[in-house]
Parts: C-alpha cells; sequence; structure tokens
C-alpha cells in the first residue's frame, strides 16, 4: 500500500507541480507502482495496457457518440431553441428554468461546452430583469456541473461504471433521482445567496461574450478544459465562436452558415431523451422483469448505452442533420470535427483504467481492503473520500473519478447492482468537491463572469463543495434504505 501511496503522489506532482499531461503522469505512476509492487518486469506493459483496452473498449465508444451527438446539437441551433422556448415566461422563474436549461443541454455536452452556449443567455437574460449575474449564473453553472459529474454518458461517470462493473441504465436511474434536488439546492436556492455575496451585475459580467466592448477574452482558458475534457473555444469581443467557425450571435441563436433551418423544441427534446428513455427502459426491465420474458433480450440490447446512444446520433443526423439543411458532406464534416477535442479526454480516462489494473494486480486493492475493514470504513465514504483528496490535489474530475474508482474496486465485489451504482455516484460527487485555482474551469468561470479569485471561490466553488456534498449524503441516503 505504500508503494500505491508513492505512486499517486507521482502523479499528483506530476500533474500539479512539473505541469505534466495526465495521460503521461498516470502512464508512469502505473509503471512505478507495477516494478514497485513486484509485479514481473515483462507483465507490467501487460497489466498497464489490459487496464487501458478494458475501459476504452466500452467507454471510449460511449465519449465518441456523446460528442458527436453533442456537436450536432450546437450547430443546428437546437440548444438554442431548447433555451429560448424556456426563456419564456416570468422573470422569478428564470433561475429555476435556467438550472433546467443547463440540465437539459448538459446531457450530452461537456460542461466547457455547455457553458459557452449558455453565458450569453445568462447574461442576456440578467440584463432584461436587471438583477444580479449570479442569481441566474449559479444555477447554470449547477446544472452543467451535476450532470457532468454524475450522469453518463459524461466521461467521469462512465470510466466509474466501466472499472466498478456497474449497471448504466441503474446508474443513470439513480443519478437523476441524486442529481435533481442536489441542483435545486446547489443552484436556485444557493444562487440567493452568491447573488448577496456578489452582487455584481451585467455590467460587470462577460461583456466579452454579450457584445460589450471588453478588449480581453477568456479564449486561453477555454483551450483547457476542466480536468475532464479537452475542449477548447475561444470568445470574440462580439460572440462566442467555437473552433469550427460557427458561433453565438450574442442573443443565443447559432450562427451556422450550412444551417437553413432549426430543429423545433419537440423534436430537440426527443432527440436528446432518446439515449436515456431506452437505458431507463432496459434498466426497468432488469429490475422488474422476469430473466425469461423473451422480450427481454431486445429491451437489453436497445437500451445498451452503444446501441442507444447510437440510435440517438443516427436520428440526430436527421433531426439535427438533413432536417436543418447540411449535406450529407457537412454532416460527415461535423461528426469528424466532434471527435477532436475528446482524444485527451480519451487518453486520460483510459490511462486511469490501466492505472487501476496495475493497483489491482499489485496487490494494492487487497492492502486497502484489509485497512477499511479495519477502520470500519464504508466503501461509500472510502470512495468519496478518496475521491475528494484526488480532486484538490490535481484539479481534475476525470482522474479524480477514475483513480478513485480504481482504487476501491475490489472492495465492490459482492455489492448488488443498486448499491454498486450508489458507490459510482459517491465517487462521482467527490470528484466536484471545491474546484479552485488548479482547475482550468475555475479560470473558466471567473473570466466569463467577471470576478475575482476571491468571488471565484465565494461562488463556484462553494458550489461545487455543496454539490459534492449534498451527492454524498442523497447516496448514502439511499445506500442505507434500498
Amino acid at each position: 500500500m505504500v508503494i500505491a501511496a508513492i505512486g499517486i503522489a507521482i502523479v499528483v506532482l506530476l500533474i500539479v507541480w512539473v505541469k505534466m499531461h495526465a495521460f503521461l503522469a498516470l502512464t508512469i505512476g502505473s509503471l512505478f507502482v507495477g516494478i514497485g509492487s513486484g509485479i514481473a518486469l515483462d507483465k507490467v506493459t501487460g497489466s498497464y495496457e489490459t487496464g487501458v483496452g478494458g475501459v476504452l473498449g466500452y467507454v471510449g465508444i460511449l465519449i465518441a457518440l456523446g460528442a458527436m451527438l453533442g456537436k450536432l446539437l450546437a450547430d443546428s441551433g437546437g440548444a438554442d431553441k431548447v433555451v429560448e422556448t424556456l426563456l419564456r415566461g416570468r422573470p422569478a422563474t428564470l433561475p429555476w428554468k435556467m438550472a433546467l436549461i443547463a440540465g437539459i443541454i448538459g446531457i450530452p455536452m461537456f460542461f466547457e461546452i455547455g457553458l459557452v452556449l449558455l453565458i450569453p443567455v445568462v447574461m442576456l437574460a440578467v440584463r432584461r430583469t436587471n438583477g444580479p449575474a449570479m442569481r441566474l449564473g449559479i444555477p447554470a453553472l449547477a446544472g452543467l456541473s451535476v450532470l457532468h459529474g454524475f450522469i453518463p454518458p459524461h466521461p467521469g461517470p462512465l470510466a466509474a461504471i466501466g472499472i466498478l462493473h456497474a449497471n448504466v441504465g441503474i446508474t443513470l436511474a439513480l443519478g437523476l433521482i441524486v442529481a435533481i434536488p442536489t441542483v435545486i439546492v446547489a443552484g436556485p436556492l444557493f444562487g440567493i445567496l452568491a447573488a448577496r455575496m456578489v452582487p455584481i451585475g451585467a455590467a460587470g459580467a462577460a461583456l466579452a461574450v454579450t457584445g460589450g466592448s471588453t478588449a480581453d477574452t477568456p479564449s486561453r482558458a477555454l483551450g483547457k478544459g476542466s480536468g475532464s475534457s479537452a475542449s477548447g473555444a475561444g470568445g470574440s469581443s462580439a460572440s462566442v465562436r467555437a473552433k469550427d467557425g460557427s458561433a453565438s450571435d450574442g442573443h443565443g441563436r447559432a450562427q451556422d452558415p450550412d444551417a437553413t433551418g432549426t430543429p423545433s423544441f419537440a423534436i430537440t427534446l426527443v432527440t436528446l431523451l432518446s439515449p436515456l428513455v431506452l437505458m431507463l427502459i432496459k434498466a426497468a426491465a432488469d429490475v422488474w422483469m422476469a430473466k425469461g420474458n423473451p422480450i427481454h433480450p431486445l429491451l437489453d440490447f436497445i437500451g445498451d448505452p452503444v446501441v442507444a446512444l447510437t440510435v440517438a446520433v443516427l436520428l440526430a443526423m436527421i433531426t439535427f442533420g438533413t432536417g436543418v439543411g447540411f449535406s450529407a458532406q457537412v454532416l460527415t464534416k461535423k461528426i469528424g470535427q466532434s471527435l477532436l477535442p475528446i482524444v485527451g479526454v480519451m487518453l486520460i480516462v483510459g490511462a486511469g483504467g490501466g492505472f487501476k489494473q496495475v493497483l489491482v494486480d499489485g496487490g494494492t486493492g487487497t492492502a486497502i481492503a484489509k485497512v477499511a475493514v479495519a477502520a470500519s470504513l464504508s466503501i461509500l465514504l472510502l470512495g468519496w473520500i478518496v475521491a475528494v483528496l484526488i480532486r484538490l490535489a490535481t484539479g481534475s474530475a476525470t482522474v479524480a473519478t477514475v483513480t478513485a474508482a480504481g482504487i476501491i474496486a475490489p472492495l465492490a465485489t459482492g455489492l448488488t447492482p443498486v448499491h454498486l451504482s450508489l458507490v459510482v455516484l459517491a465517487v462521482g460527487a467527490g470528484s466536484l468537491f471545491f474546484s479552485h485555482v488548479n482547475d482550468a474551469g475555475f479560470w473558466l468561470v471567473k473570466e466569463y463572469f467577471g470576478l475575482t479569485v476571491g468571488q471565484t471561490i465565494k461562488t463556484w466553488s462553494v458550489m461545487e463543495t455543496i454539490i459534492s456534498v449534498m451527492g454524498l449524503l442523497l447516496t448514502w441516503l439511499l445506500f442505507s434504505i434500498l
């Protein structure tokens, strides 16, 4: 276990001090742990490669399909249609609608992409109501962050599901149960307090992305990602522009020169929610339908995450593609472009799986199991604590998730599918704890909302901590009663 602790420290130091890419840091840490724990030299790389392949063989496909869906949603104007529809009505309902918008947009998109789409809308709504930016900004951030940490097909939850061999449908269903109250508390409710602590209005926030005259934009921050995504976009003084040339005009509407129309709100929702519905049907069948039922294999097939997301992408190619005027050539190009930003994410997830496998093969899991039993620590709490520590040290939610899941994997043997999924959610909750200066997402939020470091800690960092603690409490409650 000492070797494992040193290996984890090496990974953290390489990422934090040396500023090494997480993929390389995890690879080096894996090789050190393998050699130090006594695995034969000719078996060390094989152990690492087995772990990488085991995770990417499943998770990598889902991340790629999710990226395709997110790209088509953004470029077709579907995301903007959701935003425009839900923003109608009384201003008092805007914080709640903003959280809902973020939750819907956040299903297929990385945090950074969702934030780029939402910022112009948030600021326009702030100007419309003449209220504090945090009143609407915090609910939007909470909706995006909770989806990012708890709900597949985001990389962190998918990686933990793959490492712990959890059921995707059950994790998705329980994740939604945990996510809804968490978003309510960390979003609209905390937003009231955050707006009092940091009472800035639209005039002092995000002028660079809402048509103001601020010269400096957060393009460099967007080029990094929040430790879990390699996606990037730049800003301009009057628009938010993605690398592929698509932009928001400051009113929340996409400006893709190839699009001749936009999908309706209903079509957008059907397309977005189709994979979730298919996976939830499978989860319901697994729980309530007898295994011998002749329909069960069919529901298992269509509810498999790979099939469900493939169906969603094929549907999106019509509803978000040819249906809005994209030619087959343009559609193919956009799908290809969607894969470029996720390469770094997939490598980190894969390396995390390799690190996990070396820890397991080196006997670290057995040693941790003995310590956990001796200390009477719940696997739920242990997973959360490990994820919190790695998150604080590295700033990466994905690294925290895959490493913590790998460390506690041996303890998860014998858990029921429901309890296994709750452990996945507890690890995801820990990976969101107190984002600070070593997380690029911290700087992304700071620059976009025009905050100081102190103001960002009071709002964004505290919000992330609320999400993390709420996630732990709710998973613990469900673990106790289910």
